[in-house]
């Protein structure tokens, strides 16, 4: 089965300030802030929902589809791309513009300033469900606003079933176009901020929710996940990681084995298990795409975590 993984592909350049900001930034002169930050540390990472999305897929085996736009600065990725083996017959080059792309600067409080530049990301309408065959299941993550709407429109009119994953998009959407989303997608994945959210927008609570669409996943960080479905909600625990180093890609590890699991058609206590796992292993390493599992070791980890072998 084909899974259409359509989402950003960006890259994350990541500075590390060896202070705090707050020994740098005067509240009284907020109003005029012009603030240097000394970087020494500085590393660029591979990352984008869909391009994390389709690495967590292809470590369980999978053969995914990315569905995005490029800039011209993209040859680098496009090479991990080939490398990795995922192909890139609907990763689209947009001609005079960069790819997505978020400046992050830390400080040693592990608080955050960021740029996110959308580049190519703002063309991902100009994908179309309907040019890629031999689709059979597919997800809508975070990309350009008309792209999404766009992709979740097709999947529903061509009948492919797909996730909709509206994450850090949704402050784009209005309620209104949220719940048309999730009246027409089989699946939702959001974490407890964003579920919090899509009830204030929509104005529905969590179960009105979990009855438009075959599953509602609800990720709880630390606390595992809960999926609304068949009328009732399945508790997931969180799996225990090898260490704490950096959550950057957990929840598209995570949406990765939700897809892995419906794709091989597993009840939903052992896709949230799968899913739950992939977030762990995924936590122990920096950046989005950093983590190399080979399948044999995620199948021993799932036994080790659930007392039940995965293939």
């Amino acid at each position: 089965m084909s899974i259409l993984v359509c989402g950003s592909v960006a890259y994350d350049t990541i500075m590390v300030f060896h202070d705090h900001f707050k020994r740098h930034i005067l509240p009284e002169q907020i109003h005029i802030l012009n603030v240097s930050f000394l970087v020494p540390d500085m590393r660029r990472e591979y990352g984008g929902c869909a391009g994390n999305i389709a690495y967590n897929l292809k470590l369980l085996g999978a053969d995914p589809l990315i569905m995005a736009t490029v800039g011209d600065d993209a040859e680098p990725y496009r090479q991990r791309l080939h490398k990795l083996g995922l192909r890139q017959d609907h990763v689209r080059h947009v001609p005079d513009t960069f790819t997505a792309q978020a400046f992050i600067t830390t400080d040693l409080d592990d608080n955050q300033i960021t740029a996110f530049h959308p580049g190519a990301m703002s063309h991902s309408h100009l994908n179309r469900v309907q040019d890629a065959s031999g689709v059979r299941l597919g997800i809508v993550s975070p990309d350009g606003r008309e792209g999404m709407l766009d992709h979740v429109a097709q999947f529903a009119e061509a009948g492919v079933p797909f996730v909709f994953d509206p994450g850090q998009g949704m402050p784009l959407f209005s309620g209104e176009e949220l719940l048309h989303c999730l009246k027409l997608a089989s699946y939702c994945t959001v974490n407890d901020y964003e579920a919090k959210l899509l009830c204030e927008r929509t104005g529905r609570s969590l179960a009105q929710l979990a009855d438009e669409v075959d599953a509602l996943v609800v990720t709880l960080g630390p606390e595992g996940s809960l999926i609304y479905a068949d009328g009732g909600c399945i508790e997931i625990p969180c799996v225990k990681a090898d260490e704490l180093v950096d959550p950057t890609g957990c929840g598209d590890a995570h949406r990765a084995g939700l897809l892995f699991g419906i794709a091989n058609g597993y009840d939903w206590t052992r896709t949230g298990r799968l899913a739950s796992l992939m977030g762990s292993i995924k936590i122990a390493s920096r950046g989005g795409q950093n983590h190399a599992p080979g399948r044999e070791e995620i199948g021993a980890r799932f036994v080790a975590a659930f007392g039940e072998a995965l293939w």
